[in-house]
């Protein structure tokens, strides 16, 4: 079943759009403080679509990404009562509660690694904030994590160029069941 091709086919229409550098940054932005999706999903086939601009689009994402962070540490400073209800009732909940105790143990480093990892940087930028983190540390490891993942993506997107292009066009559907089925695996493995 072609599920994932036609997804890919809009996800590189969309990425080659002349607003696609606009909507990178909100996204960006959205999902370093609120927003569920990463920002991976479009930086990777902008950069593909695009291979000359992909330093451009990497720096674009890591610095919104870090504005976003900002407004997040903003939020667990000065909002959190509010969103506090809502974050319990959460898939969230037990990541805020992680990031918290990552803080007390190794801070500065809690958030390089949240920014670098798939982990929910947003979480991590809600409680920065509410256990006051100092804004300097808390600036520079998500400008170094933010960056390192981003540039990162960006530049493995654009070494592959067309010739990863034409790569996924003709897996995508393999590589994304393949991707289900991990995660599933995964769920299951957890749970067990």
């Amino acid at each position: 079943m072609k599920i994932f091709s036609p997804l890919y086919k809009k996800a590189m229409t969309w990425s080659r759009h002349p607003k696609a550098p606009w909507i990178l940054g909100i996204m960006s932005f959205a999902e370093s403080s609120f927003f569920p999706i990463p920002p991976d999903v479009m930086l990777a086939p902008m950069s593909l679509a695009n291979p000359s601009k992909a330093w451009k689009f990497a720096l674009l994402t890591t610095l919104t990404s870090v504005i976003g962070g900002l407004f997040g540490y903003l939020i667990g400073t000065f909002a959190f009562d509010l969103i506090e209800p809502t974050l319990k009732t959460s898939s969230y909940w037990p990541h805020y509660q992680t990031a918290v105790s990552w803080f007390d143990k190794w801070g500065f480093w809690a958030i390089f690694v949240a920014g670098f990892s798939p982990i929910p940087y947003k979480v991590f930028t809600i409680a920065a904030g509410t256990v006051s983190m100092a804004l300097l540390p808390f600036t520079l490891a998500s400008l170094i994590g933010r960056g390192g993942r981003f540039f990162l993506v960006a530049g493995l997107m654009a070494w592959g160029g067309q010739r990863m292009e034409l790569t996924l066009q003709k897996y995508i559907d393999r590589i994304g069941w393949a991707s289900v089925a991990l995660v599933i695996l995964g769920i299951l493995i957890y749970k067990i």
